[in-house]
């Protein structure tokens, strides 16, 4: 008995990890906390605790999608071959681009230029909650379900671009980034030749040096760890994502994944914690710009930059059709986690910021939306090529 109360225990725990649902209580309890106290609240988020959360523990999140880009070009992944990852390449970049023209242009149709900074809150596709949108409602084999994963993994590589390019966190000083940055990826470089195959080194002494560059360079420092991925050695080929035999391989990339896999759990719970808690009396005109960014923006520019491809002569993974490929859009839409991080890199504290993050929680709805779409319009494997 006490044995099979033990395995329920393993698969309850193994259901919470995998689908994120730490990151949905740390959300859930900041928006309770923040409508019941907000001003003890306003004393968590304020104080130091967000900045350990979004500053260094971020750093292991954003590795972690680091390493799922950098595994998709190795031989055999999806972005190795860049006239099969074409299309969705170029429907990732669609995805990002109409969501962010749309914010733009509702910004200036409502007189509220203070939202402008903000246009890259709806590029974000959230991996894990799309993830499991998808599998509720595609088959297991379906071609959709790959298509997404790649294009969410090209949208993080872009976002995390954006967030470089867009998002300094202090001044910009190319002297102090050079200065940190250099002797982090000398250090990276020399113990990769010395086949130093533990991540530690890596993550501290590399991670620590380029945390320093980007975070006294005016970088946000939560991508410190992504230049520093790379030197870590890794398997000479792609086995595919979420392959069971990875957290088996002794090389530092998946070690380094398999040490954090849990850790980052808890980190996205207090990144819930900490930057989820709006009060509901905070929706407005820049919560429904992100919503609807979000939620028009990203199928319509998946879908036409899909279309775009087919009409050049390329072909979607599997030959899917167009209807499926707006319900795939539609789960990306799913912004959340990373569109709740670039919302507090755009704006400061205040009703803007609170506006926006409501935007960030709402686009929730994209899931139950693709899931009745995939119910009307039969979401099954096509036999032929459509699209």
């Amino acid at each position: 008995m006490s044995g099979t109360a033990h395995t329920y225990r393993s698969r309850g725990w193994a259901v919470v990890i995998d689908n994120s649902l730490l990151l949905v209580a740390g959300t859930v309890a900041a928006l309770i906390w923040a409508n019941l106290d907000a001003r003890s609240y306003e004393g968590l988020t304020h104080g130091p605790l967000h900045f350990i959360v979004n500053d260094i523990g971020m750093v292991f999140f954003f590795a972690l999608a680091a390493k799922e880009i950098i595994e998709a070009r190795l031989p055999g992944g999806p972005l190795a071959s860049p006239r099969e990852a074409a299309v969705p390449l170029l429907a990732a970049a669609g995805g990002m681009i109409a969501p962010a023209s749309i914010f733009v242009l509702l910004t200036m149709a409502v007189g509220r230029p203070e939202l402008t900074p903000g246009w890259a809150v709806p590029c974000a596709t959230d991996i894990a909650f799309s993830y499991l949108t998808a599998r509720l409602i595609f088959p297991p084999d379906h071609p959709a379900i790959p298509f997404l994963l790649l294009l969410a993994i090209a949208d993080d590589a872009m976002g995390l671009m954006l967030l470089a390019l867009f998002y300094p966190s202090g001044p910009l000083s190319l002297l102090n980034f050079v200065l940190f940055m250099v002797p982090a990826l000398g250090v990276s470089f020399w113990l990769k030749r010395r086949r130093t195959w533990s991540f530690w080194p890596y993550v501290l002494v590399g991670g620590g040096l380029s945390w320093c560059a980007l975070y006294f360079g005016g970088v946000h420092p939560s991508l410190a760890l992504v230049p520093i991925l790379p030197f870590m050695p890794h398997e000479k080929s792609d086995l595919g994502l979420f392959d069971r035999r990875e957290p088996a391989l002794p090389y530092a990339m998946n070690q380094f994944a398999r040490g954090f896999h849990v850790p980052v759990q808890f980190i996205l719970l207090l990144f819930g914690l900490v930057n989820a808690g709006v009060p509901f009396g905070s929706v407005g005109s820049g919560t429904w710009i992100v919503f609807v960014s979000l939620l028009v923006g990203k199928p319509a520019g998946i879908l036409l930059m899909t279309a775009i491809g087919v009409k050049f002569g390329l072909r979607p993974p599997g030959g899917l059709s167009y209807p499926q490929v707006f319900v795939v859009g539609v789960t990306a839409a799913i912004g959340f986690t990373v569109a709740l991080f670039f919302t507090t890199a755009a704006f400061e504290p205040g009703p803007v910021l609170d506006e926006a993050k409501m935007g960030a929680l709402f686009s929730f709805a994209a899931a139950p939306a693709a899931m009745v779409l995939g119910r009307v319009m039969k979401s099954r494997r096509p036999r032929t090529s459509s699209a």
